[in-house]
């Protein structure tokens, strides 16, 4: 019996020390790569990312240089006032994400959504601030969103305890 237990913990430290390193690799080492590849007009982001043009954020994180607080899904900007929009893993805090993707398109030329692809194990688990599960391996996409899901128990979660980020 000490044998299966033993084995039970083994195993669940394994998957466990798996997404915190499928997570880095999504978060800091992919997500930078794609971030610093180019530079943006606009980034609409959740978190630290700098997009070098007009920051926005969907939550207050951080102070970034050129940083605008606004509602995402009513951007104070004109029709197509940007060439190069980045989205960077704000979709699947949003209520709507189609709706999110209209406003990028309605405010920006050519839109760059980065989303946790399913191969990032913590996007299953992260019932406090998620919503969203992207159905993809990719990590990038232009002017759409992958197919996605609600994320099981989110919302019972988000509406019991409270969701720690609003948007």
């Amino acid at each position: 019996m000490i044998y299966y237990i033993a084995g039970f913990v083994l195993l669940v430290g394994i998957i466990v020390a798996l997404a915190f390193l499928l997570n880095w690799l999504s978060y800091k080492v992919l997500k930078n790569r794609i971030v610093s590849a180019r530079s943006w007009d606009l980034n609409v982001c959740c978190g630290h990312t700098d997009g070098g043009g007009i920051n926005t954020d969907i939550v207050a994180h951080t102070k970034l240089e050129r940083m605008v607080l606004a509602d995402p899904l009513n951007l104070p900007f004109k029709d197509k006032s940007f060439n190069r929009v980045l989205c960077s893993h704000a979709a699947e805090h949003m209520q709507d994400p189609e709706a999110l993707l209209a406003e990028l398109r309605r405010v920006g030329h050519e839109v760059t959504v980065i989303v946790p692809p399913m191969w990032d194990l913590s996007v299953f688990f992260n019932f406090f601030e998620h919503r969203w599960i992207f159905l993809c391996f990719r990590k990038v996409y232009r002017n759409r969103l992958p197919r996605h899901i609600r994320l099981p128990m989110a919302a019972y979660i988000q509406r019991t305890v409270g969701q720690r980020i609003r948007a």
